[in-house]
């Protein structure tokens, strides 16, 4: 018998320019927020985070307001709203990346706030700037509603994975210049410096993100050298002997081309137990990072977290 509620299937293809319009709009609304919260290591005041109906920044400081800028999936709509109590929002629908960088500007404008963010793409190769992308693109919003779907299946899976670590480790956040779902563990210690080279990213954003030895695990709907939507994992530096670890459930495997772990969302999707075999998945690519490159990790772990429970210490 399935547990749980069913994994909804979200084929790319059948959906790849919205996913990549979204992309784009989800970069416009993260950029906002990155404008305006101090910075916070690993570039984590940059991120979004899943909610009940879709994404949202959480809450910004904008000048003397707090606001709050959210995708609400359900409604197809873009909502902003802010400590003194005001509200507007613009319908989610076909329109052009520049009609939505304007809508986004009035949008912010209208609840007292200050919207002034860099106009290019990041992590996009050849990628117009905002303003300049003025081809309507599509909004399928019956795709978007079951990509959401998937992410609010996934994003317990992950913080729970997160409960089982002592050390330092990520929120669960999407990271909307590459457009993933991820978690990271740290092992304290620091890491080669990273030699960038990521399109429309600044190197030294690049380094100061990958300054200490991580496992990076996380999800993707499409793209990014795997045209399905992928679970992934991947350590760095990379350790020897860390592709030659078998990892769980069967359906994973290396990709040598990407350099880290791939598991297909379809096999979670189709499983039995996808909770259980999602968790496999990033315990298993966890040891393989932390005991090839010998993290001093049974200092760092526990037993993951239930409700209500205090966590025992021995």
């Amino acid at each position: 018998m399935r547990v749980g509620l069913p994994w909804p299937r979200i084929p790319y293809a059948d959906w790849q320019k919205t996913c990549a319009f979204l992309h784009l709009c989800t970069q416009i609304v993260g950029k906002y927020r990155l404008s305006h919260a101090p910075w916070l290591n690993h570039s984590w005041h940059a991120t979004l985070y899943i909610s009940p109906r879709g994404l949202t920044t959480g809450p910004v400081p904008d000048n003397d307001l707090m606001v709050t800028v959210s995708f609400d999936f359900h409604d197809a709509s873009v909502v902003a709203e802010t400590s003194d109590g005001q509200r507007a929002m613009f319908p989610l629908e076909d329109m052009s990346v520049a009609a939505f960088y304007n809508a986004t500007a009035e949008l912010i404008a209208q609840v007292g706030g200050q919207f002034d963010i860099d106009g290019s793409p990041n992590e996009l190769p050849d990628a117009l700037p905002f303003q300049k992308d003025t081809a309507t693109r599509p909004y399928d919003a019956e795709a978007v509603r079951r990509f959401h779907a998937a992410l609010v299946r996934i994003e317990p899976v992950f913080s729970r994975f997160r409960t089982g670590f002592l050390g330092k480790v990520s929120p669960v956040h999407l990271f909307w210049g590459s457009f993933d779902l991820a978690v990271t563990r740290f092992s304290g210690r620091s890491a080669p410096l990273h030699p960038g080279g990521f399109p429309g990213l600044p190197d030294a954003v690049t380094r100061e993100a990958y300054s200490h030895e991580v496992s990076s695990a996380g999800f993707w709907p499409g793209g990014n050298g795997a045209e399905e939507a992928m679970f992934y994992s991947y350590a760095y530096p990379v350790p020897e002997g860390f592709s030659e670890r078998a990892v769980l459930p069967a359906a994973a495997y290396f990709d040598s081309n990407l350099g880290e772990f791939l598991l297909p969302y379809e096999a979670i999707r189709t499983s039995p137990d996808p909770e259980k075999d999602l968790m496999a998945f990033l315990q298993s690519t966890y040891e393989a990072a932390a005991e090839t490159a010998g993290w001093p990790h049974k200092s760092l772990e526990c037993p993951v977290g239930q409700p209500l429970v205090p966590r025992p210490l021995s």
